[in-house]
């Protein structure tokens, strides 16, 4: 069956209300947007003091249509290691602190994504213009180079300001092609074999990676909208590995320094190991008592549906995450449990608040000069905007995929589809349909937890977003 399509003009389709349900900004007031115009012109987002850089061949990979390019990259071998050369969206040259765009990205904290278009934390003069990192503009940007050995452990980390030139604009599945194809961009022909061994070395970390389809909304060409599953590409994954591999290096300098904001999660209790490792056995897969979380998770097939129901039950060992900051003691905590160690957020400052700190940290240190005040002082407020900003963002997004649920189901109540048990309670289970993939609640008794069943559609309420299930 292909993927079920809701057409806006017979159901709607509209985001408004539910904009309005969470109060979501609009625009930017007159005083926001007069600064981010005169910062577009302020001399000092590219006079001198930074480094020529525009000579690397940067190169950005974003999903198709990107506009609030955060990161450009060239990857080159250096001996028989590598060098990365990772080039972050400079937002500390347009923002000055303590002024009109300052106070409103505090207040915003995070860029939010819905499908009919997003809800920026910088005026798009700036996060689509004048600070992202387009192919073929200068742009001021933070520059990281990092030298990583043969195993994909890093030997060194250097930061500093820099003027940057991308000379193209990729997308996940055009460079999964071409490397498919033996013809990679030059800047990104190592990326495979750097991210096969930092995503090895994420596993020996202890690093927990959970395979879960992840659902995607995108509009057809009658203006409806379309529910599907996200296709992931081994491309993702590794460009997610030299985000990490930046941000644990920006990890190392904040503890070393005795100063930052970490993303921060406990590791989990080991009776709730334990009891994964029970939830394993009762879905039939077979665990070896010598391997760990990680090692484990990293064998299974995301494809299965028992796979799909230990992936959702691990999820449970991962609550907790915040943002912790320290300027002195260092905090009881200072790893990622979801990582294997220490790591924070520097790489995303054009669509997340934090990353302008973080990175100003560690200019600043590594540059043997004092944090400037302006950040120290932010250091106190950041993780309580960040927390607040972060459960906004999941409680918008899970309210515009369970609209489009409705939407798409609407016409479909009674009918019958195979869906996998993720989760199992006497008279109700956690499912994911298949097609279209939905995620919800489904009644009935004695559950196969990691198995297929067939499932009814019985009730869908568009008002409330809800959708309801039976086990036939």
């Amino acid at each position: 069956m292909p993927p079920l399509v809701l057409r806006t003009p017979a159901s709607g389709g509209d985001f408004g209300r539910l904009r309005a349900e969470f109060a979501l900004p609009e625009s930017f007031g007159p005083a926001v947007l007069a600064e981010a115009e005169t910062a577009v012109l302020d001399p000092l987002a590219s006079a001198g003091g930074r480094e020529d850089a525009t000579d690397l061949p940067f190169v950005t990979i974003d999903p198709p249509g990107s506009k609030d390019l955060d990161q450009a990259m060239v990857i080159e071998r250096l001996g028989s290691g590598f060098r990365v050369q990772y080039a972050i969206a400079d937002l500390a040259a347009f923002v000055p602190p303590g002024g009109a765009l300052d106070h409103e990205a505090r207040r915003r904290g995070q860029t939010l994504y819905l499908p009919d278009g997003n809800v920026p934390l910088h005026p798009p003069v700036l996060s689509e213009g004048a600070a992202s990192l387009l192919p073929g503009e200068t742009r001021p940007a933070v520059l990281w180079t990092i030298d990583v050995d043969e195993g994909g452990e890093i030997l060194a980390t250097r930061v500093r300001r820099a003027l940057v030139r991308s000379t193209e604009q990729l997308d996940y599945e055009g460079v999964q092609s071409s490397l498919d194809a033996g013809r990679p961009h030059p800047s990104v022909a190592a990326l495979p074999e750097l991210g096969r061994l930092r995503r090895a070395l994420a596993v020996q970390r202890g690093a927990v990676e959970l395979q879960l389809p992840e659902q995607e909304i995108s509009g057809d060409i009658d203006g409806g909208w379309i529910l599907a599953r996200r296709p992931r590409t081994v491309v993702d994954a590794w460009n997610a590995e030299i985000s990490l591999l930046t941000g644990m290096a920006a990890a190392r300098i904040m503890i070393d320094a005795g100063i930052g904001v970490l993303r921060t999660l406990p590791s989990p209790e080991p009776d709730a190991v334990e009891w994964l490792r029970r939830s394993a056995a009762a879905t039939g897969l077979a665990w070896p008592v010598e391997l760990t979380v990680s090692e484990f998770l990293s064998t299974l097939d995301p494809g299965q549906p028992a796979s799909m129901a230990l992936y959702a039950d691990t999820t449970r060992l991962l609550r907790g995450a915040g943002y912790t900051a320290f300027a002195g003691e260092l905090p009881a905590v200072t790893t990622h449990a979801g990582i294997g160690g220490a790591y924070a957020h520097v790489t995303a400052p054009i669509r997340r608040l934090v990353d302008r700190f973080g990175t100003e940290v560690c200019l600043a240190v590594t540059a043997g000069r004092e944090v400037p005040d302006w950040v120290r002082e932010a250091l106190s407020e950041v993780p309580a905007q960040m927390s607040a900003s972060d459960s906004l963002a999941a409680r918008v997004e899970r309210a515009c995929i369970d609209q489009v649920e409705a939407w798409v189901l609407a016409e479909h109540v009674g009918h019958e589809f195979t869906a996998v048990v993720l989760r199992a309670e006497e008279t109700r289970a956690e499912i994911l349909v298949e097609n279209p993939p939905v995620m919800a609640k489904c009644s009935g008794e004695k559950f196969p937890e990691g198995e297929r069943i067939a499932v009814r559609l019985t009730e869908v309420d568009v008002e409330q977003r809800k959708v309801s299930f039976e086990r036939v």
